[in-house]
């Protein structure tokens, strides 16, 4: 028999007590003396309903840069990591697992495209794998982006694998039952991986199994300092790329990064379809219209890209984006699929899952555990509904998502979904 939702599932010699799992969002709790209760806030929900495992999302290995957003936490002080202690604990309560993820965005950081963030921090460079390929520095000629990037030598390469080490180390101490890497979204991590990012010439860069090298070199220092933990990385296939970049990762390549991971150590991996632009194939839907035109926002827009021309023309490009990269169910299935395969470890899939009988399909076929992200915006205690063999309320419409970059909380937005969950609460759907 396939397994079912609820059945559990091991990954890394870890027990989950079940096969859904809350996959990584933009908590924005920042490093605050409020932080550790606005994950708390944030976080629970899910494990007290029910999921087995929640990934909490990208958050920042260095003191300074390396931020793709507003408000993400940044995990390189000991100190502070040890404060999520109470975070790990509330989560343990419930019977659920938690992992860190972590992440340095390099050419995606703040410092490139946020023009307020830019003028407070003049003097702050972009990490980069290789200088910026060619349409980004058009972007930065006309004035859409800025780069002032900093390549790193091979001796600084193995400095930030060190820092995702020691902030993984840390993590354990607070409690994590494991780490997930930020191994796409355009972050570093894929910026090693992709032909289109990484030009280098040393043994980071070359042929596929050499940009893989960072990813074993993180792993390494991974189980130095933080020891054999569950260790999970998101592993990126650039299809959604426009034709005109060539350099690109194919699912191919995809597969071969999950086999180079499985044979480096890694305990389960997450194939996913997007870019090597930030654009709407990592958040498939609708055009976040009625965020776009809220006037709360609007400050926070220019703020972020500057006068309004600029935030217009973003506006213009995000909807153009969103009529490629409409929603599609369960986008990222085939590739899991075809990874899994390929490999022995778990994979994961998430993106675009929403009805239970595709939950079903999915299970077994394309992947070991199931994911999903936008709809806990909607449903903090989606889980109880979910394994109960429920759907979701979430309408795509991804209005929770751009104001994010203002700083923005993500949470639901959309009328109708609102007034749904509002009834399901009253019925007690979310009950455990």
């Amino acid at each position: 028999m396939p397994p079912h939702v609820a059945d559990p599932v091991d990954i890394g010699g870890l027990t989950l007590t079940n096969r859904l799992y809350r996959a990584p969002l933009l908590e924005c709790a920042g490093n605050g003396p409020d932080a550790v209760d606005v994950l708390i806030d944030e976080l629970e929900p899910a494990a007290a309903a029910g999921a087995g495992l929640l990934f909490q999302g990208a958050t920042i290995v260095r003191k300074e840069g390396g931020c793709a957003a507003p408000g993400m936490t940044r995990v390189h002080d000991r100190s502070f990591v040890s404060r999520l202690t109470r975070l790990t604990d509330a989560i343990h309560e419930h019977g659920s697992r938690i992992f860190l993820q972590l992440e340095h965005g390099g050419l995606r950081s703040m410092e490139t495209w946020h023009a307020g963030y830019r003028d407070e921090r003049s003097d702050l460079r972009q990490l980069a794998v290789s200088e910026p390929p060619l349409p980004l520095r058009v972007a930065d000629r006309f004035g859409l982006l800025e780069y002032d990037p900093h390549v790193l030598s091979t001796d600084e390469v193995y400095e930030l694998a060190a820092d995702f080490g020691r902030s993984a180390g840390y993590a354990i101490e607070a409690g994590y039952d494991g780490i997930h890497l930020a191994g796409a979204n355009m972050g570093i991590v894929q910026q090693f991986l992709s032909p289109f990012y990484n030009r280098r010439d040393d043994e980071f860069g070359g042929d596929l199994e050499s940009r893989t090298r960072f990813l074993q070199v993180v792993h390494d220092e991974i189980r130095e300092r933080a020891g054999d933990v569950p260790l999970v990385t998101k592993a990126p296939a650039e299809t959604g790329s426009p034709r005109v970049v060539r350099r690109r990762l194919s699912e191919r390549d995809a597969v071969e990064i999950c086999r180079a991971c499985e044979s480096i150590g890694f305990d389960a991996v997450v194939p996913v379809r997007g870019s090597v632009f930030w654009d709407m194939s990592v958040v498939r839907g609708e055009h976040p219209d009625r965020a776009w035109h809220d006037e709360r926002f609007q400050p926070g827009y220019e703020a972020a890209f500057g006068p309004r021309w600029r935030w217009r023309t973003v506006a213009i490009a995000n909807r153009l984006h969103a009529r490629r990269f409409g929603f599609e169910p369960a986008w990222n299935a085939a590739l899991c699929r075809r990874v899994r395969e390929h490999v022995s470890i778990p994979v994961l899939c998430e993106g675009g899952i929403r009805e239970p009988n595709r939950i079903d399909s999915l299970l077994g076929s394309a992947c070991d555990a199931v994911g999903m992200g936008r709809p806990f915006y909607a449903e903090p205690r989606l889980p109880a509904r979910v394994l109960a063999g429920e759907g979701v309320v979430c309408e795509n419409c991804n209005n929770c998502t751009v104001p994010q970059v203002t700083g923005a909380d993500g949470v639901c937005r959309t009328p109708s979904v609102l007034a749904r969950r509002g009834e399901l609460a009253r019925e007690g759907a979310y009950e455990w």
